[in-house]
This record gives structure tokens, C-alpha cells and sequence, in this order.
């Protein structure tokens, strides 16, 4: 019996395990190990990154292609899997640098099965096979084994060399729970293995003989849009783990940390259904799921659920919409936001009924009483509902018993639950609930009119933090400007915040923005939210400069921050939950991860200067003339990639050209329907052509812009239109016969 059904064909396959070495096939719970033993050391690892050193390469999603190096002893060897079918995988190891002999120095491949049932190796045709009902499940490898010892676990097989070195012969067996394949880099300075499943035992044998030549994998494209793209590929590749407690795929905030056999923080969850969102909507339906499972009864998603505590009495700013809104937009798929809709409306309810303490209408960091959680009915864990935990803004906040909220108002939380009344409001309209969109509306336009009055500190002409009863809060964060997020600045207000966001002493720099300003004592910290970068808030910033036409300053901080993240990515493959302000370095202090989902948000930024899904704008496309390519990636057309070549701006939807410009500037709201192309022109600063490909020769029946009739000309590859640098905010309507 298949033990997990559901998973695709295409992904069944995979680096599910919290071991990225290990190859899993998730229906029949086959394993294949990598381990290594060093005689110098006497030690012997399972290549887990929470211990052992690891460099994780490239992960495309579905596991067809997977890289990463590994360190034991100064040995490094380089390790790479493709998969030529889906039911077959093939994985080469290459010693890149030796600090021992290479007789001393051993890699194994262990087989096993998770239901316990034995591996048997035949020595004569160099096959291991596991039968699993019906199916077979078969691995060859390019050299035969020096030796095949057998083991009860893992553990026992590094057991055995731990007590025993490499230098014995007791453990020797053809049939084992745990089959131990056993090369050696003296006469197996490389090698290959490979592994398939089929209906028979000879068909198996075959694909896996077969797979063991199957074809290395291409270099990644070089341009920086590419290189970005990539990047954000292989951080929800290798987080995208199995939940084994809830049987479910989820990508996780970090495949490292040790807090249980799962965790979900609410908001990054709804980050990393986000980014996978980019590739696979399935996979970003997926995370959704899994972030809306903490859910409660009272109406809150729990901040943080795992196997050993949940959160439940606190929440986190409700992003979720924002992102779901994001998703949809990308992919077309309304069930998207049906899917979400229920538990975020209840979601935003709460958080006016449970933390308006006094009905004002802004909103205070709390804990209610639910639950037996950590931390609950304390300052730390209502801190928690902002996500940022030791943030100096909360070093003022005193805990309220009576009220079980802080004194505080905070910003960043009002402004994110101003947005998601925004949001909600969005798509109930799309989802045909008219009544609640018009509740979330007058929510979200009030928030916003309080936003601008009572958090907006005319002394410092800065947003901030504020006690409900007294003065604004000291200490600053990014937040300040969270109100260009959510619309609730003035134009006046705007203008004092970009010169706050320019100011070297607060948040300007090199490396921006820093979550304490450069001014504040808590700078200085470097821990956690006291003065390091956090890429979320960098990514929440850059929208609101986005969405308030602050376009300079949003290129600015998108290039710095993707110059943060290369810093580290380029040469240690690092992509860190938070950076130092100072030197941009990722790991100068132990409170930070190495391989964290959202750090994917900083490339993300610098792909959308090119082609992004803005949540007030739609599918958008920039043509500012350098040579560039990206994609492809999910949009509601089919998988689409834009290249940038003689100044021209192609996009092409299932590898076809659909539409090219040759102006300097922006198409937003694109939609590239077969019979009808609409797009509104922004920042147009020069003279050029919208060339739209068609494979026939038919006329459009009618080419407007801005509702006026405008030329069809016809060219080779289907038909142009010409645009001036005056036709700012023009809307294009173009109709084809079907």
C-alpha cells in the first residue's frame, strides 16, 4: 500500500527528510543515504546541517535537480542529483579536495525502507533491491562496493565504524533493514549511484542501469535578473521538507533550526507560500494550507505551532491577505482566495475585538487567556504579535494584566491590520461578498485616517510607536514608514519619511535598513531586532515606496538589498534570516540562520524591477534597456519569461513570444489573453513601439488607446503599435479575432 498517495509524480522523488542528502520516495518510503566516515577523525556523519557542514547548491522544487557540498575533516566532496524520469533518480559524488588518505576517508550509501523491510544486494549484478508490495524499488551504482555491511539504523551504521573504524569485516551482509554500500576515495575518487521504481524487479534493474548515464545538469543563465530568480528557486527547493506528524508537504522557515519535528510561524508561512508561489502554485496552495491549519476557535491564527508548544493565545500582523491577493493575481486561480478567505475575515475580526482594549480603533500587542503556552500573559509573548520580537520600540511598552495588551500602540501592527482590511476588501469584491467588502473598506479607510493622526509624531515629523495614554515611543524601526504600505500617509508626511529613509544617521547606509536606527543605543546590540537587517521588513518597505510612486527610492533600496544578499550568497551560498547593518555579514553572531525562507525577498526585489506582480498594479513589465533575462515563472497566461536584448522587452508565454516594447519605461495591469491584450503605460520616457506576436495574419478588430482608435501596423511576426513619451497612464485595448 502507497503510503502517502497524494504526492505528484514529479515530486515523489525528493530531498523530503531533514537530512538534504537523503533521497526519499515518498509513496513507498524508500531511502538512499549518503554518509561519511573520516578514519582521521573517527567520526561518521549523516550529512545533517543542524550538526555537520553542508554548502547547499542549487534545488529546483520538484527535486530534478539537486547540489550541495559537504565537509568532514577538510575532505570536501561535491555531490549532485538529477532525475532523467520521474521514478528514477542519479546522484555523482566528487572528492574536491582530500585532507586525508583516501583509504582512510569513506563514502557510504545506505538503503532502507521505512516500514523496516530489508534491502538485498546482488554482488553478481551490482543491484540492491527492496520490493514494496508489488512495486521494486532498485539501485545501481557506477563501481561496485568495496563492501556491503547491514545495520539495524543509521545509527548503527555509524556505530559500527565509530567502534570499529573502517578496517573490519564483521558487519558484512547481502540483506538488511539498513544495506550499507561502502566506497572508499583512494579507488573511488568519484562515483555514481542511481536509483528506480517500476512494477517489476527486472524493470527496475534497467531504469537504474539506465539512469546511471543520464546527462549532467546546465550551468545557471548569468544575468543578474537570472541569478536572482535561481536563487529564490533553491531556497524553497531545500526547505520544502515533509511534515511527518501531519503528513504534508510544507516549505519551512528553515530546514536547520531544531524546535520539534515541525514549526510554523503564521507569517513566514504565508512568505514562503509566496515565494514558491513564483514556480508552483501548488506548492504555494500548499503553504497557504498549512499556514491557515493554526487557525483557532477564537478566530486568531496561533503565531507559532509546532510539535512541542503552540502560540495560540498571541497572533502575528496579518499578512496572509496581502499574499493571497499576490497569488491570485499571479496565477489566475480565484480558489486561491476562496481557499483563504473564511479563516482571514474571522482573522480580522479578532484583532478589532481582542486588541482595541479601550475602542479606539488602533490596535495593541497582546496574550489572551487561552492556552498554556510559553510566555503567556508577559510583555515578551504579546511582543510576539509584531514578529519582532526584541525590538527596542517595545522597551518602553509596559504589560497591562487588566487588559493583557501592552500600553502601547504599535505601528507596524496597525498599519499591517489597515492593509489586510484593505486586502479582505479586495477579495470579497472579486468573491461576490459585497456587504463584507464594504465592512473591510470603511475598516481599512478609518485605520488609515487614525494611522495619520494619532501615530504620526509632528515633533520628529516621523510615524511611531505611541503609549495609549502619553508620548511617543523613543526607539524607531523600518515600520516608520509601514504607512506608505498602507496608504495612510500624507503627501506632507511622505516627504518628511523619505528624508528619514535618506538620512545616514537613522536608516541610509550601505547596507539598509537596520531595525534600530544607527543613533539608537540599541544599534550597538547587533541581536536580533536591535539593529540588524531583517529581509521582510526590507521587502514590506520597498512595497509601500512602490505602491506611494516612490519609485527612486524603491530601486535604491531593492539594488542594496540584493547587493546585501549576493555578499553572502555568492561565496558561502548563505541566505541568512538577518544581516549585519554594518558589514552585511549573515553569520558574525550565532541569532541568525543560515538558510532562512524569507531571505528570499531581497532577489525577489530585484527580479520585480523587471517583471513583478504588484498587488495595486498587476502583472508588471520595466524595460529600462540592459541585457537581462528571467523566467520562467508562474502568471495567469502560462509559464512566462521576459528577456531584455537591443533595448527591446520581450515577454513569451509558453516559450512563444507574446509581446515586445521597444520604449523605456512600464506596462502595468498586463493581461495577454489569445484574442484580447490590455495593458496602462507608466513612466514612459521615450518614443518607441508595443509589438504584439502573432502566428496569423488577421487584423485586430479594434486597437485602442485610451478609448481612441490607434494603428495596427503590420509586421513579420504579427503587429505594432507606436507610443510617444506623452502617453503617460495610457490605457492599451487591443482585440483580435478569436
Amino acid at each position: 500500500m502507497l503510503k502517502h498517495p497524494n504526492v505528484s509524480t514529479a515530486r515523489a522523488w525528493n530531498s523530503w527528510s531533514d537530512r538534504p542528502g537523503e533521497m526519499v520516495f515518498l509513496p513507498l518510503g524508500i531511502r538512499v543515504t549518503p554518509l561519511l566516515y573520516s578514519s582521521r577523525l573517527r567520526q561518521c556523519i549523516k550529512l545533517e546541517p543542524r550538526t555537520d557542514t553542508l554548502r547547499l547548491g542549487r534545488h529546483n522544487i520538484e527535486g530534478s535537480l539537486i547540489e550541495f557540498e559537504a565537509d568532514l575533516a577538510g575532505t570536501t566532496l561535491a555531490f549532485a542529483t538529477t532525475k532523467p524520469q520521474p521514478f528514477a533518480f542519479r546522484t555523482t559524488w566528487t572528492a574536491q579536495k582530500t585532507a586525508e588518505w583516501g583509504l582512510r576517508f569513506w563514502v557510504n550509501i545506505a538503503i532502507s525502507a521505512e516500514d523496516g523491510t530489508e534491502a538485498r544486494f546482488d554482488p553478481t549484478q551490482n543491484i540492491t533491491l527492496l520490493q514494496s508490495g508489488d512495486r521494486f524499488t532498485a539501485i545501481a551504482t557506477q563501481h561496485p562496493p568495496v563492501q556491503v555491511t547491514g545495520h539495524a539504523t543509521l545509527d548503527a551504521l555509524c556505530d559500527d565504524y565509530t567502534e570499529n573504524g573502517y578496517f573490519t569485516r564483521d558487519s558484512r551482509a547481502t540483506s538488511a533493514p539498513v544495506l550499507a554500500l561502502r566506497f572508499n576515495l583512494e579507488m573511488m575518487r568519484s562515483g555514481t549511484y542511481a536509483a528506480a521504481v517500476a512494477d517489476s524487479a527486472a524493470l527496475a534493474i534497467a531504469a537504474a542501469k539506465a539512469a546511471l548515464f543520464a546527462q549532467q545538469p546546465a550551468a545557471d543563465p548569468t544575468t543578474p535578473h537570472a541569478e536572482s530568480l535561481s536563487a529564490i528557486h533553491d531556497i524553497v527547493g531545500w526547505n520544502t521538507i515533509w511534515d511527518v506528524p501531519n503528513n504534508r508537504p510544507y516549505t519551512a522557515v528553515t530546514r536547520i533550526w531544531n524546535l520539534g519535528t515541525y514549526a510554523v510561524w503564521h507569517n513566514d508561512q504565508t512568505y514562503a507560500a509566496l515565494l514558491a508561489g513564483i514556480f508552483d502554485t501548488e506548492l504555494a496552495r500548499e503553504n497557504l494550507a498549512t499556514a491557515l491549519s493554526a487557525a483557532t476557535p477564537q478566530g486568531n491564527f496561533a503565531c507559532i505551532a509546532t510539535s512541542r508548544d503552540t502560540w495560540v493565545d498571541r497572533s502575528q500582523p496579518p499578512l496572509g491577505s496581502l499574499i493571497a491577493w499576490q497569488l491570485y493575481q499571479r496565477s489566475g486561480e480565484r480558489s486561491i482566495l476562496e481557499q483563504c478567505y473564511p479563516a482571514m475575515a474571522r482573522n480580522q475580526r479578532w484583532w478589532r475585538e481582542m486588541r482595541d482594549p479601550e475602542g479606539t480603533g488602533l490596535i495593541s500587542c497582546g496574550s489572551s487567556d487561552v492556552g498554556e503556552a510559553l510566555y503567556k500573559g508577559t510583555a515578551f509573548g504579546a511582543r510576539n504579535e509584531t514578529g519582532m520580537d526584541n525590538s527596542a520600540t517595545h522597551d518602553e511598552a509596559i504589560y497591562q494584566p487588566e487588559t493583557r495588551s501592552l500600553s502601547t500602540w504599535d505601528l507596524g501592527l496597525n498599519c499591517v491590520v489597515a492593509l489586510d482590511a484593505e486586502m479582505l476588501a479586495l477579495i470579497a469584491t472579486t468573491l461576490g461578498h459585497n456587504d463584507d467588502a464594504a465592512e473591510f473598506d470603511t475598516l481599512a479607510k478609518n485605520h488609515r485616517g487614525l494611522i495619520q493622526t494619532h501615530l504620526w509624531d509632528e515633533t520628529r515629523q516621523i510615524f511611531a510607536n505611541r503609549q495609549r495614554h502619553g508620548a511617543f515611543v523613543k526607539s524607531l524601526s523600518p515600520t516608520s514608514f509601514y504607512p506608505l504600505l498602507c496608504n495612510a500617509a500624507t503627501q506632507e508626511q511622505a516627504t518628511h519619511l523619505l528624508r528619514h529613509l535618506a538620512n545616514p544617521a537613522t536608516f541610509a547606509g550601505k547596507y539598509p535598513l537596520p531595525n534600530a536606527t544607527r543613533d539608537d543605543p540599541a544599534f550597538a546590540d547587533n541581536v536580533y531586532w536591535r539593529g540588524r537587517i531583517w529581509p521582510n521588513i526590507n521587502y514590506l518597505v520597498w512595497l509601500g515606496l512602490r505602491r506611494s510612486g516612490h519609485y527612486a527610492e524603491a530601486s535604491l533600496l531593492a539594488e542594496q538589498s540584493l547587493n546585501l544578499f549576493l555578499q553572502n550568497w555568492r561565496t558561502n551560498r548563505i541566505a541568512a534570516e538577518n544581516y549585519n547593518a554594518t558589514t552585511g555579514e549573515a553569520m558574525d553572531q550565532g541569532d541568525t540562520d543560515p538558510f532562512y525562507i524569507w531571505a528570499g525577498l531581497l532577489p525577489l526585489m530585484a527580479v520585480s524591477a523587471l517583471v513583478d506582480i504588484d498587488p495595486w498594479h498587476g502583472l508588471t513589465l520595466t524595460n529600462n534597456a540592459q541585457p537581462t533575462h528571467c523566467g520562467p515563472m508562474v502568471s495567469p497566461f502560462g509559464p512566462l519569461s521576459v528577456t531584455v536584448k537591443n533595448a527591446t522587452l520581450t515577454a513569451t508565454i509558453n516559450t512563444q513570444p507574446a509581446l515586445s516594447f521597444t520604449f523605456l519605461g512600464t506596462l502595468t495591469q498586463l493581461h495577454l489573453h489569445p484574442s484580447r491584450t490590455t495593458a496602462t503605460l507608466h513612466r514612459v520616457t521615450s518614443a518607441g513601439q508595443i509589438i504584439l506576436h502573432r502566428t496569423t495574419a488577421e487584423a485586430p478588430l479594434i486597437a485602442h488607446l485610451n478609448g481612441k482608435v490607434i494603428r495596427a501596423i503590420p509586421i513579420a511576426s504579427g503587429f505594432a503599435f507606436d507610443i510617444t513619451s506623452a502617453d503617460q497612464a495610457a490605457k492599451l485595448d487591443v482585440i483580435f479575432p478569436n
